[in-house]
């Protein structure tokens, strides 16, 4: 028990594994309270007009976060921060920190100002299939968001400070407090404000989650922040060098949403109805990627900068291992629960059937992605971490732009699953791109990755998911005849049963090692890690 309660000390100072397992935790329930937000959200308002604009309404403050930001808080910073602290070089550290926060929110505060003043022109251009009546919310919504931008920055350099440290627990739980603010919101204002409440909500949230709850974190440590416009700092200089590269190209993991959002803008209740399947998709790929990489980049950063090579190149590989078999496994009983899960999750209140069963067919194309999401940001993390971010953007910012004809192609042929189907070959060349770039520059060798291991994985879950599939298929005439809560747990337990027997049944006949490297946190194969960190290896044993 004593062990356990220090595991939650604000100041415990983690290890790669008990990092991991906190932050997977942590994680799940910001899920779990996102899952409420979207269950009210759909209750309240459901997946029409009002809804798409709600959801169009955060894409200007994503894109200004994005391109005046960049990857500063979590990635650029991150590295050269824990160098500092590698070299024992406090002072240089706090002075870096207090220069980046003093000239980037700044720089934040003009940009939402240009923004505030642009919006209705960028509305109209992005969403031109909006109503005149959706563009005016849209940009009443905007404009109510693009303020928390600045919480969210400032938030995330300090949240990078404490993951420095290796001190998680404030920076886990500050997107928790932003989704229950967002709930928050709409419970108390949306009688009186109507959708305008959830952004009153999120704008509030911003800056009692990751703002406030990182800034208490460093505080309690002793972080100094001294205002400074020393743009001549070398190591500030450092940071921009690393950060534009960030700032300029455009990934197709963000820019995914924006396009989505572009092209179904045509269609009513189109934007809310793919929403509402990438949320649910998010989940696992928050759990099992987003976690993993997060809990990942210090460690990274720290074996590459103490020249620790063939443990770097080999903790990535493991790390990729884990997540792409895991989430190997996951896509076959998501794939096959798809209708079940989305109606049990959204359905009620003025989200009907039609839209399950629509929503429902989206978050089955999107599910066929998992490992390429949870994967490709192991990689992006490993270059991050040798402090190379012009090879990855440059990368992927070809891809986005080869990708964009691929999205109009598929959407114009096949409507908007066309647009799941083009989201899913995106992220795929993404993945491969990173992959091969990294085997190319002799960092993380492709043939040392466990292909046996993956290839069970991905067998047992193409078995296990059709299994299960034509088990749901079964029991639908049955459970729809029903109709109701217990119709659907009825049949995600069949499923869940069949799955987890034919995935189980599936490792032990092709050996599968992966449930004994999922369970196991100590690798005596890295005797320099163990010496430092306990030998415990981020992931499922070694970990956004």
């Amino acid at each position: 028990m004593t062990k356990l309660l220090r595991f939650f000390r604000p100041s415990h100072q983690h290890t790669a594994f008990s990092a991991t397992l906190l932050l997977m935790g942590a994680v799940t329930l910001s899920r779990v309270i996102g899952y409420v937000r979207e269950a009210y959200i759909a209750y309240a308002f459901g997946a029409g007009p009002q809804t798409d604009a709600y959801v169009a309404a955060f894409t200007l403050p994503d894109w200004l976060n994005y391109i005046v930001a960049g990857g500063a808080a979590s990635i650029t910073f991150i590295s050269i921060y824990t160098r500092f602290l590698a070299e024992k070089r406090d002072a240089d550290a706090q002075k870096t920190f207090s220069v980046v926060i003093t000239v980037m929110s700044a720089v934040m505060i003009v940009g939402t100002i240009i923004t505030e003043i642009f919006t209705p022109q960028f509305v109209r251009w992005m969403f031109h299939g909006f109503s005149p009546a959706q563009v005016d919310l849209t940009v009443h919504l905007t404009r109510i968001l693009l303020p928390a931008q600045i919480f969210f920055y400032v938030g995330g350099v300090v949240s990078a400070v404490l993951l420095s440290h290796r001190l998680f627990l404030f920076p886990a739980f500050g997107p928790l407090l932003y989704n229950l603010l967002i709930i928050l919101g709409g419970v108390i204002g949306g009688r009186h404000f109507g959708i305008a409440s959830l952004a009153y909500g999120a704008l509030v949230g911003s800056v009692v989650g990751p703002f406030l709850a990182s800034v208490i974190g460093a505080a309690r440590i002793g972080t100094g922040y001294q205002p400074s416009f020393d743009i001549l700092n070398p190591a500030f200089r450092e940071w921009v060098k690393l950060s534009i590269p960030l700032m300029l190209g455009v990934s197709l993991v963000t820019a995914d949403d924006w396009i989505l959002r572009h092209y179904a803008s045509s269609g009513v209740g189109d934007i809310a109805r793919l929403n509402y399947a990438k949320r649910l998709f998010a989940v696992p790929i928050a759990v099992l990627g987003q976690a993993t990489g997060q809990a990942s980049l210090p460690f990274f950063a720290r074996l590459f900068n103490e020249k620790r090579l063939k443990e770097f190149a080999t903790t990535v590989n493991d790390s990729v291992y884990r997540v792409a078999a895991a989430s190997f496994l996951a896509t076959g009983w998501m794939m096959a629960a798809a209708f079940p899960l989305i109606d049990l999750v959204y359905r009620r209140g003025r989200f009907l059937v039609s839209d399950t069963q629509t929503t429902a067919v989206y978050f089955f194309w999107f599910s066929l992605s998992l490992a390429l999401w949870s994967a490709q940001g192991l990689y992006a993390r490993a270059f991050y971490a040798a402090g190379d971010t012009l090879t990855p953007m440059v990368a992927v910012t070809l891809i986005t732009s080869a990708s964009l004809p691929i999205y109009s192609l598929l959407f114009h042929k096949y409507g908007v699953i066309g647009l799941a189907f083009a989201s899913d070959i995106g992220i795929g060349a993404n993945l491969l791109a990173l992959a091969w770039l990294l085997h190319y520059r002799k960092m993380v060798s492709l043939r040392t990755l466990r292909w046996d291991e993956l290839g069970k994985s991905a067998l047992t879950a193409v078995v296990a998911g059709t299994i299960s599939l034509q088990v749901a298929r079964g029991v639908a005439p049955f459970v729809s005849s029903h109709g109701s809560r217990i119709a659907d747990v009825l049949q995600l337990a069949l499923i869940s049963v069949t799955w987890a027997a034919a995935t189980t049944v599936g490792l032990w006949l092709l050996k599968s090692q992966l449930p004994n490297d999922l369970r196991r946190r100590k690798v005596t194969a890295y005797p320099a890690v163990a010496e430092g960190e306990g030998k415990e290896i981020l992931g499922a044993g070694t970990q956004p």
